[in-house]
């Protein structure tokens, strides 16, 4: 440290310590040099003796080594062969096991080829699942292993691919097939259903044997006649009746669904697959636009929605998953809102009564073959009941026609019995009675027109075509009863009400006409209890039940009988009125032709006659009928004197009127329709007959002295009346006395017509003020 601390003469110090020191070691290493000389000496001396040694060792050992070689040679070039052979048996083990290990590969992968050749694709994904999972894995450091493994992906596409189409296919094989499934579906259902019905119908008859041996035995031998045909009907059909299996080959659907549950992909097939379904059930549930001409149509689209929901109904019970009862629901209740829909369209197109039975019954078939597969139908019944208002309303058209046809075919005459066979021939159509008539020998006639049973008839038909749709609807004998009711209530009290108005009111139809029409609907009011009966009858429903209704018939007949009555006193009025547009008067006659006109006679004759035809008529028609045609009478022969355009009477046109009159006031006096009272058809004339006769006796100072009193001779002529007529006499009396003036009792005369026309004059004009 002092050498570094730089004091005087610190290294000079140091150096000469340092010499000092190195000149102490020599001497010591002189010393021990010293001390081993002489050893060192003696070992260089003994190496120098083993030097010769050491030659002759080394000669002998590269001798040795020579001769080692040699022999080694031989030795070498085996142990080489050996090592070689080892090696390659060590490869060929490592090859073995390698193969070993490979080959269940490649036999598994042949195996996944060969099933797909044959379109084993459920079994080739297995066969995948099985190589990816347990025999790949061993050898994946292999290249080929890896091309495998690229392909696996792309095989299990491809098998997606082919399963799709082969989902495609079917689904269009059950499009093309689901109408003849549906077909076949219905046509067992409606076997199994008259099966039953007719089993049923033998049940009731082997349960009723004690009670009516004798009937039931003849029953009961029919209905297994029934039944043992029934089964020989479905035995003969048993071959030809095949199952939606036998018709569509499901295996793809099955296939499709297991490959799809096997990749991971089962909810994307079943999404697809309902998707596809609902398509097929849109275009399903489409009909055609000419549906309703004809029943095949309906059939047809029946059949097509049936095969739909048979196959979906076995593909859930097949499949676990696909389908599920919520999803068919779903579907059917979609389906069902549709049809509603289209069959209240298109029912409404038919105008055929038959067509539109036949498509209650397919509907009724259609409802029993969904609901045997456990679908919910009670809203197709419901819809049954709106179709059977419409089957009312066409029914309704057809009879209207027949009825038409029924009454233009009439000769409204009675019917002529010849004999005994005749007779029954009648009633057996028509219940009628009439005792007086039975006393009578034949031949004879029955009071009723032709018509009257040909209607009956046909009001039983129409009971009995209401009565075919209401069967099969699953309702109470009581609802059929009640339905049958208010359909026969609607023909009577609508159609055929109808068809007596327009009957009644046709211009060819005459007062014979007219009065057999009444005797008619006198006869058909009285059947209605009859018909009451028949509708009991095919029911099983007794008329005391409460809920019964009645059927109105009563009031139907009374209405046309009440139009008819109506009708025949406008047509005697008019055919009164066209009489007396022939009258011709000569109303400036001097004096009368002492004979009543022609035209009246012809009048009094007329309605004569036409009375006598009343005699069939209930009492209060014919002598309504007479009364009216008297009243119009008198009113028309009273229009005809205060005609405005006749301007002039003159006292012989009086006396011929007056004339005419008398013979009117004979024909009231006759009593043409039994049952009047006294003189009151004569009162028809009572107007005509006090103005007539104030006329002919000139009595005008009694008649205005007691105009107004209750006792007047001549109450019930109007002072209006009598000043038109007066004032028409005096023209004619002032034209035809042109030297009246020369003459005082034409003077005299004038003056009191005057006088007269003057206090007429007032008596109107005080009766005008006063009203």
């Amino acid at each position: 440290r002092s050498v570094y601390d730089d004091q005087p003469n610190a290294h000079q110090r140091f150096m000469e310590k340092l010499d000092a020191c190195i000149r102490n070691h020599d001497r010591e290493i002189e010393k021990m040099c010293n001390f081993h000389h002489q050893g060192f000496v003696d070992a260089i001396t003994e190496l120098l003796k083993v030097r010769a040694d050491a030659e002759k060792l080394k000669v002998q050992v590269t001798d040795t080594n020579r001769r080692l070689q040699d022999a080694g040679k031989e030795v070498i070039a085996q142990t080489e062969e050996i090592i070689r052979c080892r090696v390659q048996q060590r490869n060929i083990t490592t090859v073995v096991e390698k193969l070993q290990l490979c080959l269940p590969v490649l036999e598994m992968y042949s195996k996944l080829k060969e099933q797909m050749n044959v379109k084993r694709y459920y079994s080739a994904l297995k066969t995948m699942e099985q190589l990816e999972n347990l025999y790949l894995p061993r050898v994946s450091q292999y290249r080929f292993c890896q091309i495998m493994i690229e392909n696996l992906p792309k095989l299990r596409e491809e098998i997606k691919e082919i399963s799709m189409s082969d989902l495609k296919d079917f689904l269009e094989s059950i499009r093309k097939h689901s109408d003849r499934i549906g077909e076949t579906a219905m046509k067992q259902a409606q076997q199994q259903k008259t099966f039953s019905t007719a089993l049923q119908k033998q049940n009731n008859v082997n349960y009723g044997r004690n009670t009516h041996l004798g009937r039931s035995r003849i029953l009961e031998s029919k209905n297994e006649m029934t039944l043992k045909r029934t089964l020989e009907e479905d035995d003969e059909h048993e071959e030809e009746i095949l199952t939606a299996q036998d018709l569509v080959d499901f295996s793809p659907v099955y296939r499709c669904l297991h490959i799809y549950s096997v990749l991971g992909d089962g909810e994307v097939f079943e999404n697809y697959y309902r998707k596809q379904r609902r398509k097929q059930a849109r275009l399903v549930l489409q009909p055609q636009s000419s549906m309703h001409e004809t029943v095949e149509g309906y059939r047809r689209y029946f059949s097509q929605i049936v095969g739909f929901f048979v196959v979906e109904d076995h593909i859930l019970h097949v499949t676990q998953g696909l389908v599920t009862r919520t999803y068919t629901d779903e579907l059917w209740n979609m389906a069902l809102s549709k049809i509603i829909a289209v069959l209240r369209t298109h029912s409404s197109y038919c105008s055929d009564p038959d067509l539109v039975l036949e498509l209650k019954n397919l509907i009724v078939v259609f409802a029993d073959t969904l609901q045997g597969y456990g679908f919910p139908v009670n809203r197709l019944f419901d819809l049954l009941f709106e179709i059977r208002d419409q089957y009312n309303e066409t029914l309704l058209k057809k009879w209207s026609g027949l009825f038409r046809d029924i009454f233009e075919a009439d000769n409204y005459s009675p019917i002529p019995v010849a004999n005994e066979e005749e007779y029954k021939i009648v009633t057996s159509k028509f219940p009628f009675q009439d005792p007086e008539l039975d006393k009578q020998s034949f031949p004879k006639k029955l009071p009723m027109s032709q018509s009257v049973p040909q209607i009956y008839i046909q009001v039983k038909e129409f009971i009995y075509a209401s009565l075919k749709f209401s069967e099969s609807l699953h309702r109470s004998s009581t609802e059929i009863d009640d339905m049958l009711r208010k359909s026969t209530n609607l023909l009577l009290t609508r159609t055929l009400s109808s068809c007596l108005q327009n009957l009644i009111k046709r211009p060819h139809i005459g007062l014979t006409e007219l009065v057999q029409i009444i005797i008619n609907t006198t006869h058909l009011e009285q059947a209605c209890k009859y018909l009451e009966d028949f509708i009991s009858n095919i029911t099983n429903i007794s008329q005391v039940t409460v809920h019964t209704a009645r059927l109105y018939g009563l009031s139907t007949f009374k209405d046309a009988r009440h139009a008819a009555e109506g009708e025949i006193y406008t047509k005697l009025n008019q055919k009164i009125d066209e009489f007396i547009q022939i009258a011709d008067y000569d109303w400036t006659m001097s004096e009368s032709d002492g004979r009543a006109s022609g035209y009246l006679m012809d009048l009094i004759n007329f309605l004569r006659s036409t009375f006598q035809v009343f005699t069939h008529l209930p009492g209060k028609v014919a002598q309504t009928a007479c009364m009216s045609a008297c009243q119009h009478l008198s009113t028309s022969l009273m229009q005809m004197l205060l005609d405005s355009e006749l301007k002039q009477i003159s006292m012989g046109a009086i006396q011929q009127f007056n004339l005419d009159v008398i013979q009117c006031e004979l024909f009231a006096s006759s009593e043409p329709v039994p049952g009047f009272q006294g003189d009151t058809l004569q009162l028809a004339f009572i107007d005509l007959r006090q103005l007539l006769d104030l006329f002919m006796v000139w009595d005008w100072s009694t008649y205005l002295a007691d105009y107004g009193q209750a006792t007047s001779k001549y109450l019930r002529v109007n002072p209006g009346t009598a000043l038109t007529l007066l004032e028409k006499m005096r023209d004619s009396s002032k034209k035809n006395n042109i030297f009246a003036q020369f003459r005082k009792n034409d003077r005299d005369k004038q003056k009191l017509i005057e006088t007269v026309v003057k206090q007429l004059r007032s008596l109107v004009n005080g009766m005008s003020q006063h009203t």
